[in-house]
């Protein structure tokens, strides 16, 4: 199945186009304290590093703002300023070189507040984020609703979506978001027919890296199947590089963005006689760097092997009597100890990436 995305408006941060059918972009959020530019731009350069185009940084207090300058000198992404509550502190990011605000205009304050942060980047010619989150609704809304539900979380997008569209700013990117997937699926399906601005898709609060990258894959899989999201963010507790391969894994699982190599291998039985999952781990490993999407295969036995994995560029079967096969596209291409099956491997995917 091919999957038709919702095309929505292009807006642009930094360099980077969004939404129109663009590549769909993955996001993270330092969680240095931003005053500390040092140690900001150490962990932006390690996302950077592991595939990260976009980052966001906490703006609590005027420090954090004016360290916006120095930071964006030494990072090589678009940087978002995340604001809550004090909108002199987006008007202050914006002069700082933030190339995205987000905010919730909700809690910015008077109408007048929000007007003139949507002046500043306007003249700017940056786009704001609006952000809804679960957590934070309206209590007009939690009471019109009887809760966050689906229904409340797009109302409230909508409205502050309306605020800034009253001030004539339209560069605008909507991110709906919660910790539950099934309301994070209904409030997208009502959401997605009502704007036509790109959307930044994540579930929040998702948890520990490997709970929250399954609920996340199935939360941002079934968006995305539905066409829905321009950008997206794996929002995993403790070191934020590891929501890259988490994001990038699920992009690439959909078809949508393939990104370097995916490693398969079997689930083993009584046939296998190597160790597959501790190969494939050093495999996965080991070819890390690799940029090329290509497909890699370690499985366990000739039954396995080049049949089952014959979708593989380049892949290893373990056999009988310690003698295993070394196959492309499913063609055997040489019979090796099983000693030498991983080096191998490695060796080919180097010369096919």
């Amino acid at each position: 199945m091919k999957i038709t995305r919702t095309q929505t408006k292009v807006i642009h941060i930094g360099g980077i186009p969004i939404g129109g059918g663009h590549p769909i972009v993955v996001q993270s959020m330092t969680s240095t304290d931003t005053r500390d530019i040092t140690a900001t731009v150490a962990q932006i350069h390690a996302l950077e590093q592991a595939g990260c185009e976009i980052i966001r940084v906490a703006v609590p207090d005027a420090e954090a703002a004016n360290a916006i300058r120095d930071i964006k000198k030494s990072i090589h992404i678009p940087l978002v300023a995340d604001i809550h509550f004090d909108h002199r502190l987006a008007i202050e990011a914006v002069k700082n070189g933030a190339d995205k605000l987000r905010i919730n205009p909700g809690n910015i304050g008077s109408d007048n507040r929000v007007r003139q942060v949507a002046e500043a980047a306007k003249a700017a010619e940056i786009p704001i984020r609006v952000g809804v989150n679960g957590g934070s609704l309206e209590k007009s809304l939690l009471q019109k609703y009887g809760g966050p539900t689906a229904e409340a979380l797009a109302e409230s997008a909508l409205k502050n979506v309306s605020q800034l569209e009253k001030h004539g700013f339209t560069n605008i990117v909507v991110s709906v978001k919660t910790s539950s997937v099934p309301l994070l699926i209904d409030a997208h399906r009502i959401l997605m027919e009502k704007i036509p601005y790109p959307l930044h898709i994540g579930l929040t609060e998702a948890g520990t890296p490997y709970k929250g990258a399954i609920r996340s894959a199935a939360g941002l899989g079934a968006l995305l199947s539905m066409g829905i999201g321009d950008t997206v963010r794996v929002s995993l507790s403790g070191d934020p590089t590891a929501e890259i391969p988490a994001a990038r894994e699920i992009l690439a699982a959909m078809g949508l963005r393939p990104y370097g190599p995916r490693v398969i291998a079997c689930p083993t039985c009584g046939r296998t006689t190597t160790d597959v999952a501790a190969i494939a781990a050093r495999v996965e490993a080991r070819v890390a760097h690799i940029k090329k999407p290509i497909t890699i295969a370690v499985m366990g036995c000739e039954v396995n092997g080049p049949g089952e994995a014959r979708e593989a560029d380049i892949g290893i079967a373990g056999g009988r009597n310690k003698v295993g096969l070394l196959f492309k596209k499913g063609e055997i291409v040489a019979k090796l100890s099983d000693s030498e099956l991983e080096d191998a491997l490695v060796a080919a995917c180097a010369e096919i990436s």
